[in-house]
C-alpha cells in the first residue's frame, strides 16, 4: 500500500489539505485537495512522444460533477453529465494558461492534467483549489515542470480587496473576481482571469499585488509537500525534441537573409505569406532526403521568430512598419445589415469582426445548470473564428475552447456596462463572426460588440474597447524587452506575451492572458498595463467618430417590450387556472407574456399596439377594481334576471335585468346576446370577487362619464 502524505495549512480563514498515495494511484502523480468542504482530485499523466509532433500535446481538463453538489441533472431523458460547460471551459483554460509557460521549450511528450470536482461548497472556491492542487501534482510527480505556480481569487467590495472571496459574494457583490497566478519564490507574473466593474488601473494593479503579497504560505506549502514526496525533485529523462544545430545552420544559410528582407519590406500579410511559401519551399527541395520536411518547416519557423526579435530589440522595427506604440487603421461602420436588430463592424489592420446583436423576450433567456444550481443569463455573447478568416480550409461547427474563451472575454467585457432588466427589459444575445484574422480577434470582437448594441439602440453605460498587447523579450531575465501595442498575428507567433485588455474611459472591464515565457517581472507588467490603457482609450477615440451614444429606440425589426409591475398576490389572476387567462391574453393580442416572482410582468410583441392593448389587459387585471370604473365587456352568457359579461379575461360581472335600460325589460335576449359588445359600468363590488354591472347608467343623461384609470 502506497505511503500517504499530508499536508495542512490554514488560508484565508479556511483549512487547506494537499493529500496523496490513496486515490488514482496509476497516474504519475494524483492529488486529493481540500477547501473547506470542497474537494477537487487532480491527476497529472505523460505519454509517450509522438515522432511526429512538432508541437506540446497539452490537455486540461476541469471536469464539474453535478454530484459535488448533491444535484441531479433537470433534463427529462439525459442524467448523465454532457459536454463542459462554458464556465468550465474557462477555468481549463485559466490553468492551462498558469502552467504551460513552466513545462520545458524541447518537450513534447503528451501530458494530461484532469481537475475533477469532488465535493462543493459554495464558500470554498473549487477553480482556486484546482489550481494550487495542479501545481503541487506536477511539482511532485516525474513530469517535468518548473514550478511552483501559487494562485489567488481576488474580490474586491468598498474600495477593500478580499482574499478568496465565495463565489455568491464574487458574483453578487464584488467589484472584482480576479483569479492570478505566479510563479517560484520571486512570484514572477504568470497569468490572469478578470472581470471587474471599470475599476481604474490602479485598482487592478492593486489587486495583483495584493494576491501576490498573499501567496507565500501557498508556495511554501506546495515546496514542502513535494519535497516530502519526491525530495530530489527527480524528473524523468524524456527526448528533446530540439532541433539540432546542423538542421538550423542549413537552413540559416539558404533562408536567414531572405527572411529579413521579407519582414523589412512592411508587406500585406497576402503578400508575405506567399514570399513565404516560395522560401519554404525553396529550402525543402534543396535540402530533401536530408532532413525530414517537418523539420525543415520547424527549423525555418525558429529563424523567423528569431528575426522578428532581432528586429524589434535591435533595429525597433515592427513587421508593419508601426512604432511599438502604434495601433494600426481602425475602421468601423453600424447598421451593416438591413433586417438585424442591431450590426457593427470593426476592422484594425487586416483583422475583421462583425458583431449582430438581437433582442428577445426575457422568456428567451438561457437556463443554465451547473454544480451552483441553476440560473438564468439573459446576456450573452458568441464568438466564432471560421478557417477562411485566415485564408485557410478547416471544418466547420462546434466552438472549440479557444472559440469559447474569446467569447468569454468579450461577455466579461461588456457586462458592466450592459442595462439593468429594469432599464431595459430584453434578453440579448451578440454574435461575433470574425470575417478576417491577424492578430487580436477577440479584441476587436469586444470593440464590434460595443458597436452593434449602440446600433441596436441598447442603452449601454458606456462604450468600451479592447487592445491586445505583446512582448519581445532577449532573454529570461529581461535585460532588454520592447512592449507591444495591438499584437498581430506575426508578432504574437514570434513574442512571449498575449495580454488582452478590455474597459471604457473609465477603467478596466476584464483581462485575460497567455504567455511564452516562465513570469514576467512585476514592474514589465505595470508598464504593459499603462500602455494598453493608452491603447485603449486611442481605439475609442476612433470608434466615437462612427457612433456616440446609443440609437434613441430600438430597430422597428425588433420586439417591443412594455414593462409594469405588479401585486404578488394578483401573478395568479394573470395566469388563471391552468394557465388559460394568460394564454388567451397573448393569443387575442399576439404577444408573449413573461412574469418573475416579484411581480415584475415584461409584454412582448412584433407590434407596439398589440403590445399595449396586452399592457392594458394585464393592468386592469391586476389594478383592484373600483365603483364607477367603466369598461366595454362582452357578454359572455345569458341568464333569465340578467348577462354575464366579462369585463376583463377572468373577470366577469354580473349586468342585472333591472341594470340594462332605463325602460321596463321583459327579455334579456331582446337587449343582448352572447358575443355582444356593450359599454358598462361598475356599480358595486361584493365579496369573493362579485361585480355588479350597470348599462342604463351610461345611458342616461345625468351620469358623467369617466375613464378607466390608467
Amino acid at each position: 500500500m502506497n505511503k500517504v502524505i499530508k499536508k495542512e495549512i490554514e488560508f484565508a480563514g479556511k483549512k487547506l489539505i494537499l493529500e496523496t498515495g490513496e486515490l488514482a494511484v496509476r497516474a504519475n502523480m494524483s492529488v486529493k485537495a481540500s477547501y473547506g468542504d470542497t474537494v477537487v482530485l487532480v491527476t497529472a499523466v505523460a505519454g509517450e512522444a509522438n515522432p511526429d509532433t512538432d508541437f506540446f500535446p497539452l490537455t486540461v481538463n476541469y471536469e464539474e460533477k453535478l454530484y459535488a453538489s448533491g444535484t441531479i441533472k433537470n433534463s427529462r431523458f439525459i442524467k448523465r453529465e454532457g459536454r463542459s460547460t462554458d464556465d468550465a471551459i474557462i477555468a481549463q483554460r485559466a490553468i492551462d494558461h498558469a502552467i504551460r509557460p513552466l513545462f520545458p521549450s524541447d518537450y513534447m511528450d503528451e501530458v494530461q492534467v484532469v481537475a475533477t470536482v469532488l465535493s462543493l461548497e459554495k464558500d470554498s472556491d473549487p477553480e482556486f483549489l484546482s489550481m494550487i492542487a495542479v501545481s503541487a501534482a506536477l511539482q511532485a510527480s516525474d513530469i517535468p515542470w518548473e514550478g511552483p505556480m501559487s494562485t489567488a481569487r481576488i474580490g474586491m467590495s468598498d474600495g477593500r480587496y478580499i482574499l478568496n472571496p465565495s463565489i455568491d459574494f464574487v458574483h453578487d457583490t464584488s467589484d472584482l473576481n480576479m483569479i492570478v497566478s505566479f510563479v517560484g519564490k520571486e512570484k514572477k507574473f504568470l497569468a490572469v482571469e478578470s472581470s471587474s466593474k471599470i475599476l481604474p488601473e490602479e485598482k487592478i494593479i492593486g489587486a495583483i499585488d495584493f494576491a501576490r503579497d498573499n501567496v507565500d504560505p501557498l508556495i511554501s506549502m506546495i515546496d514542502e509537500f513535494s519535497s516530502e514526496i519526491n525530495p530530489l525533485k527527480q524528473k524523468y529523462t524524456y527526448t528533446s525534441k530540439a532541433l539540432g544545430k546542423e538542421i538550423i545552420t542549413d537552413v540559416s544559410e539558404i533562408a536567414e537573409k531572405k527572411i529579413y528582407e521579407i519582414l523589412n519590406k512592411t508587406l500585406e500579410k497576402n503578400e508575405a505569406k506567399e514570399l513565404t511559401e516560395k522560401l519554404i519551399e525553396e529550402i525543402t527541395t534543396k535540402l530533401e532526403g536530408k532532413y525530414k520536411k517537418d523539420d525543415m518547416i520547424r527549423a525555418f519557423d525558429e529563424i523567423e521568430k528569431k528575426a522578428i526579435r532581432k528586429l524589434t530589440l535591435e533595429e525597433g522595427k515592427r513587421l508593419d512598419g508601426r512604432g511599438v506604440k502604434d495601433v494600426r487603421t481602425i475602421s468601423a461602420k453600424v447598421g451593416v445589415l438591413p433586417r438585424t436588430h442591431g450590426s457593427g463592424l470593426f476592422i484594425r489592420g487586416t483583422t475583421q469582426a462583425l458583431t449582430v446583436a438581437t433582442l428577445g423576450s426575457p422568456s428567451l433567456e438561457l437556463l443554465i445548470q451547473d454544480m451552483y444550481g441553476e440560473r438564468n443569463k439573459r446576456f450573452i455573447h458568441y464568438y466564432s473564428f471560421p478557417p477562411y478568416s485566415t485564408g485557410e480550409v478547416g471544418k466547420i461547427g462546434a466552438p472549440r475552447g479557444r472559440e469559447i474563451g474569446h467569447g468569454m472575454i468579450a461577455e466579461k467585457a461588456l457586462r458592466p456596462v450592459i442595462p439593468s432588466q429594469e432599464e431595459f427589459p430584453y434578453m440579448i444575445l451578440l454574435n461575433s463572426e470574425i470575417l478576417s484574422s491577424n492578430g487580436s480577434s477577440s479584441m476587436a470582437s469586444t470593440c464590434g460588440s460595443t458597436l452593434a448594441l449602440m446600433d441596436a439602440g441598447v442603452p449601454i453605460k458606456e462604450m468600451i474597447a479592447g487592445v491586445a498587447m505583446g512582448l519581445i523579450v532577449s532573454d529570461d531575465s529581461f535585460t532588454k524587452y520592447e512592449i507591444l501595442t495591438d499584437l498581430s498575428g506575426e508578432e504574437d507567433k514570434g513574442g512571449f506575451l498575449d495580454f488582452k485588455m478590455t474597459g471604457s474611459r473609465n477603467g478596466v472591464t476584464a483581462i485575460q492572458c497567455d504567455m511564452k515565457v516562465k513570469g514576467i517581472p512585476m514592474e514589465v507588467l505595470y508598464k504593459v498595463i499603462k500602455q494598453s490603457q493608452e491603447g485603449r482609450l486611442f481605439i475609442l477615440d476612433e470608434m466615437e467618430k462612427v457612433i456616440k451614444k446609443p440609437k434613441d429606440n430600438v430597430s422597428q425589426y425588433a420586439p417591443k417590450m412594455i414593462r409594469l409591475k405588479i401585486d404578488k398576490d394578483k401573478i395568479g389572476i394573470i395566469i388563471g387556472s391552468g394557465g388559460k387567462t394568460i394564454k388567451e391574453i397573448q393569443d387575442t393580442t399576439d404577444s408573449e407574456i413573461f412574469i418573475e416572482e416579484d411581480g415584475t410582468v415584461v409584454i412582448s410583441s412584433e407590434s407596439e399596439s398589440n403590445a399595449k392593448k396586452a399592457y392594458d389587459i394585464v393592468y386592469g387585471l391586476s389594478r383592484d377594481l373600483e365603483v364607477g370604473d367603466i369598461y366595454e365587456g362582452t357578454v359572455k352568457d345569458l341568464l333569465n334576471f340578467g348577462a354575464l359579461v366579462e369585463i376583463l379575461p377572468g373577470r366577469v360581472g354580473l349586468l342585472h335585468v333591472s341594470e340594462i335600460a332605463n325602460t321596463y325589460v321583459n327579455n334579456v335576449k331582446d337587449y343582448v346576446k352572447p358575443g355582444d359588445k356593450v359599454k358598462v359600468k361598475i356599480i358595486a363590488l361584493g365579496e369573493e370577487g362579485k361585480i355588479s354591472l350597470s348599462k342604463k347608467q351610461l345611458e342616461s343623461p345625468e351620469v358623467i362619464d369617466r375613464k378607466t384609470k390608467r
